[in-house]
């Protein structure tokens, strides 16, 4: 039954189901709470050790807007302006 819980939580997650949607689905069809978050448990870490290693640090952009979504001009920190 567990190895179940754990294809059921695996293949719904890759559908876009939330856990909430999920777990209160199980509970309602009679499934201990107590088997489904142990179940739980295991598919994320399953799904965690499927997933790919990063091996370059993501670049992070960011923009500054005003309260009407206009793109503010980037200010350099004081110590970029000072030591260049």
């Amino acid at each position: 039954m567990r190895k179940n819980l754990v294809e059921y939580f695996k293949k719904n997650f890759k559908k876009g189901y939330t856990i909430d949607s999920l777990k209160y689905a199980l509970i309602r069809q009679g499934y201990p709470r107590v088997e489904i978050n142990f179940a739980l448990d295991l598919a994320n870490k399953e799904l965690a050790q499927e997933a790919p290693i990063l091996k370059e640090k993501p670049k992070i952009d960011y923009e500054v807007m005003d309260e009407y979504d206009h793109l503010l001009p980037s200010k350099k920190p004081w110590w970029k302006r000072l030591f260049g």
